[in-house]
């Protein structure tokens, strides 16, 4: 399609289809046929890491499997960065500009599903899986950063290509620690992708997210014969509660506040509880918002310990920022992603994709514009039903106003450190459910292969051209300067070892994602 949203685009964007990107260079052409051709590894990988369905931090194997194929590739690869064990930096090139392309690769607890079937049908019994396509996330970008390495090969032009393996986004935010210890600043760019049931380029803010354990200790006792002698754990968590409940009225309309008892002192009434624990997640819109609602529940924590005489242990679990959306980017992404158009399927894939469908309310309109313009939602309406099938095989306008997600991503820490922006290509049918068994079962299928390769091509076609064109990473530096003048406010209390921080895998978490 055509720049259909050009009706409520900025003059910015008009002036800039003007610019010499009108038609793919044969150099850029090159380098995406690099990905082609390399489309077997690409995939291999992405269903290995499927295979392996490794939890939050816990991504070895995975982890592995890309820094070995990153070096067999030709990139220097550093593993464990930021001291965190599941992480790496696999660098190609030589002077800037520094683009950096974010991958993750962690699964989720509990929906292990066999490949492209549509009904329910685990694959190991309580096993996990990939159920927010991560294993698909991972592999395009990899896919992207051997794109930009062929360009860089063959033209030898100054630029640094560097893959950043971002383990535990479902549950350790580690690009939030990567934050915390600056490593984003010294790029000029990061871009990234994330599978979904809709081609678009992302853009909006989202919630900032910290995650906090509160473990009471109290003192045990007959609760009939000497209830005067115990001081009750349970009760200071459900004081605490209670607490946050009148807090509520009194907080931004934009903050939230969730929690989980994780363990209730045990299953008898007639004992006093000297143990209990409560997880608690403030979110808000603005990271400094968050960290400010995030002292308020503390304190009532704290309360709760003096009413009951009891003591109580803070354990902070991991913390994240909102994102800082970049339009200068965003408009080099939907060029490209314009250019290159959507990935295309079978009658087979379709046919699969509608059954797949069938399992769950697929009703609605895709995409951040259909969402918060009704002259966009108009226009998907009618290529969803020109489309006529449940994969959404279009590419949706542009938007480029404020929106807003209410889920978490730490890619929200990368964007107050450098210019970010990403993009959804469609792996799912329309309205799949996140984090489900559907979704895991479409990631082992040609459609969540086709949508790794052809994000890592639009993301690769984007690189390219900030490398040929350093201008349009002056005008995503500006844009960035101002939106991020405040400065950033870490989420991660002063001191916090990163390399302890696991510590959240004894709690069973299953943490944030956009759609989350």
């Amino acid at each position: 399609m055509k720049a259909t949203g050009i009706l409520w685009l900025p003059l910015s964007f008009l002036n800039f289809i003007e610019r010499r990107y009108d038609t793919m260079t044969a150099q850029k052409q090159s380098a995406l046929q690099t990905i082609e051709e390399k489309k077997s590894l690409i995939v291999g990988i992405a269903d290995k890491v499927w295979e392996f369905a490794e939890l939050s931090l816990q991504e070895f194997k995975s982890a592995e499997t890309y820094c070995e194929a990153l070096e067999k590739e030709g990139f220097d690869v550093e593993r464990g960065t930021c001291n965190i064990e599941t992480a790496f930096a696999a660098s190609y090139g030589h002077g800037r500009p520094y683009i950096g392309i974010l991958a993750e690769y962690d699964a989720l607890s509990g929906l292990s599903q066999e490949g492209g079937l549509i009904e329910r049908k685990e694959k190991n019994a309580g096993g996990n899986g990939h159920g927010c396509g991560h294993n698909l996330l991972g592999a395009g970008a990899f896919a992207a950063a051997l794109g930009i390495k062929a360009y860089l090969e063959q033209n030898d032009v100054s630029g640094t290509v560097i893959l950043y393996g971002c383990p535990g986004e479902e549950g350790g935010a580690a690009k939030a620690f990567m934050a915390r210890d600056g490593l984003w600043k010294k790029l000029d760019a990061a871009l990234t992708w994330h599978p979904e049931d809709v081609n678009e380029v992302a853009t909006g803010s989202s919630n900032s997210c910290i995650q906090t354990q509160y473990k009471f200790t109290g003192i045990a006792s007959h609760a009939a014969g000497a209830p005067e002698k115990g001081r009750s754990a349970l009760d200071a968590v459900e004081l605490m509660n209670i607490g946050v409940q009148f807090l509520r009225e009194h907080m931004s309309d934009k903050a939230r506040i969730h929690y989980a008892i994780t363990d209730a002192g045990g299953c008898s009434p007639n004992v006093v509880q000297s143990r209990a624990s409560v997880l608690y997640m403030v979110r808000s819109n603005h990271v400094a918002e968050a960290v400010e609602l995030q002292k308020r529940v503390d304190k009532i924590a704290e309360g709760a310990a003096l009413m009951t005489e009891t003591t109580y242990e803070k354990k902070f679990i991991d913390g994240l920022a909102d994102t800082v959306s970049n339009f200068a980017l965003e408009r080099v992404l939907y060029k490209n992603f314009e250019e290159l158009g959507v990935p295309k399927y079978t009658e087979e894939e379709n046919a699969y994709a509608d059954a797949l469908a069938e399992t769950y309310d697929s009703s609605g309109v895709p995409g951040v514009a259909a969402e918060n313009d009704e002259n966009a939602k108009e226009q998907v309406e009618k290529m969803q039903k020109e489309y006529g099938h449940a994969m959404n095989g279009f590419l949706t306008p542009l938007y480029q106003k404020d929106a807003f997600k209410a889920g978490s991503t730490d890619v929200g820490d990368v964007s107050w450190l450098t210019p970010t922006a990403q993009i959804h290509v469609a792996a799912w049918p329309n309205g799949c459910p996140g984090h489900s068994w559907q979704n895991v079962s479409c990631d082992r299928t040609e459609i969540g292969h086709k949508a790794a390769v052809h994000a890592g091509k639009v993301i690769a076609a984007t690189a390219i051209d900030l490398i040929e064109d350093t201008s349009l990473l002056d005008e995503a530096r500006a844009e960035f300067e101002k939106r991020t003048k405040d400065g950033f406010v870490c989420p991660i209390p002063a001191g916090y070892d990163n390399s302890g921080h696991g510590c959240h895998h004894r709690i069973p978490v299953r943490k944030r994602t956009v759609r989350s």
